[in-house]
């Protein structure tokens, strides 16, 4: 079983040396790495070449990123990772066992990690518990959590919408009429840049405040408006 790494970057020169470097393990394992570039400026495409990643040009959103980078994975499973999150010791034989584990719906196979967010205010210990919490209960996954699928439960649902927000969450919706997730209790490592440059009480509410109204029908792109990714 061979596993494909998406990797969608905008302007990520700086997160990537130490990602790729994480991930030459894998690499040497026989995992294919794919850095999809949605545009951008600031040498990320040749900081990838040079550490020996595949680099794929798309354009630029992360949902359309991804999809190109799964139209030119050659693994039997894909796993989306963001540039800011490393992946735990032994990723690769965990998901290979879980999704082993799955019996008759293996081939339809989905799921995720749990989450650390590293950063120093401690209530990002408690929004990474509560994401992982709520994963388990809802069966919704999303991107901070390096979501991996078979790929053909990934094509079975058509891939990730493309829309410019809330991808995962769909993603998750439409996954979850095949099956339920595996949700590994390995914790990968994001980044807390997010919280820490616009405030921890502040991102939390934007966060919740999205997903309730994109959970009351308010399209995406309406959305988008209040949230810039990468953030």
């Amino acid at each position: 079983m061979q596993l494909s790494i998406v990797i969608p970057v905008l302007n990520e020169a700086k997160e990537l040396p130490g990602l790729l470097d994480h991930l030459v393990p894998l690499r040497a394992c026989g995992s294919e790495v794919i850095v999809v570039d949605g545009g951008s400026e600031d040498g990320s495409q040749q900081i990838a070449s040079r550490a020996g990643a595949q680099v794929i040009c798309a354009e630029r959103g992360r949902a359309r990123q991804m999809n190109a980078g799964a139209a030119g994975a050659q693994g039997d499973v894909l796993l989306f990772l963001h540039a800011d999150t490393l992946l735990p010791l032994g990723a690769e034989q965990a998901i290979e066992a879980a999704v082993r584990r799955s019996g008759r719906t293996h081939e339809y196979a989905w799921g995720r990690f749990d989450v650390r967010i590293n950063g120093r205010p401690f209530m990002l210990r408690v929004v990474a518990g509560l994401m992982n919490w709520r994963s388990r209960l809802t069966g919704i996954a999303t991107g901070d959590q390096a979501m991996f699928v078979t790929r053909r439960a990934f094509e079975s649902v058509g891939g990730f919408p493309e829309q410019p927000l809330m991808e995962d969450i769909e993603l998750s919706r439409r996954l979850l009429a095949l099956s339920r997730p595996i949700c590994l209790t390995d914790r990968v490592v994001t980044s807390g840049r997010r919280w820490e440059t616009h405030g921890v009480w502040k991102t939390i509410w934007l966060m919740w405040r999205l997903r309730w109204l994109y959970w009351r029908g308010v399209p995406a792109v309406e959305l988008a408006r209040y949230y810039r990714w990468p953030g």
